[in-house]
């Protein structure tokens, strides 16, 4: 009889270096949206790759940073809560540009007594001579296997995935097979949302911005309305994200749209609106209302 293997994998490391992309590759499906802004994902997302003999739970995390607000905190909290009861670690670095933040993530995670890889992101952007220096930099670094790969090109992913299946110990299959993510189809649609926002607006309105689902409702077999509406902390920062006569938001609304029938595997009608809520990453209430509850 046949042994299944199974365990948890925490994916951590600064913002920006590939966690979400990779956990994306890994489970072969989108199930946390990624951007090239810092602090995209804001809860833990968890992804689960299934196979016949072997179940990898993999826990993407926020990107480790020092917080400013208590969104911030919240993120810090969220990241250190996925380290626990965990089989395996991936700790992440963006290999063409190593700092001594990511010096730092790696010496302070190898403390960690679980099996362990350090993954080097974005090899497709380095030249071999600077990658092979980075792993003899690494070398000693406590860890039980270094991997470069491109997340983004789906380079060494498998082997990555591979390498993992043979760190985790026998144990039951925790989800089914056919089950990829833990959100619920309203967070994934919010985050669908928060995504294109983040992909198409200036550098200082994405972190200001929260997405809170009004409504989604059925109308028929095959269409689906939301409405949801698009939170900022400034009034300069609404007349943005609406754009010249309602291009923004268009465009926004037409792109998230798209990923969010490809989901729900029907047309759907999405009405989005732009609200003025001040400060709200420093508001308990407001963080609640946007889906970010702490434990604590």
């Amino acid at each position: 009889m046949s042994v299944f293997h199974s365990g948890f994998v925490a994916i951590v490391g600064r913002p920006n270096v590939g966690k979400s992309t990779l956990m994306n590759a890994m489970v072969g499906e989108k199930v946390a949206i990624v951007s090239n802004r810092p602090q995209t994902t804001r809860n833990r997302i968890m992804g689960v790759y299934t196979e016949k003999e072997n179940q990898l739970v993999f826990l993407d995390t926020p990107g480790l940073h020092t917080p400013r607000t208590r969104l911030g905190e919240y993120m810090m909290q969220t990241a250190k809560e996925a380290l626990q009861g965990i089989d395996a670690l991936v700790v992440m670095v963006d290999a063409t540009a190593v700092g001594k933040h990511d010096e730092s993530i790696v010496a302070d995670m190898s403390q960690y007594k679980v099996k362990k890889a350090l993954v080097l992101n974005k090899i497709d952007l380095l030249k071999k001579e600077a990658l092979l220096a980075l792993m003899e930099k690494f070398a000693q670094a406590g860890y039980d296997d270094i991997v470069p790969i491109s997340a983004a090109k789906g380079d060494g992913v498998e082997q990555l995935r591979s390498l993992l299946i043979g760190y985790m110990p026998e144990g039951p299959k925790y989800f089914p097979d056919d089950m990829l993510t833990d959100q619920p189809e309203r967070d994934i649609c919010a985050e669908l949302i928060r995504e294109k926002a983040l992909l198409h607006l200036r550098d200082e309105v994405p972190h200001g911005i929260g997405v809170e689902m009004m409504a989604i409702t059925k109308q028929s077999d095959n269409l689906t309305e939301i409405h949801a509406t698009i939170y900022c902390e400034r009034a300069a920062h609404k007349g943005i994200i609406i754009g010249k006569q309602g291009a923004m938001l268009r465009r926004i609304g037409q792109e998230a749209r798209a990923d969010i029938e490809t989901l729900l595997g029907t047309h759907v009608h999405l009405q989005l609106w732009v609200k003025v809520r001040e400060n709200w990453r420093n508001r308990m209430d407001d963080l609640r209302t946007l889906g970010y509850e702490s434990n604590e």
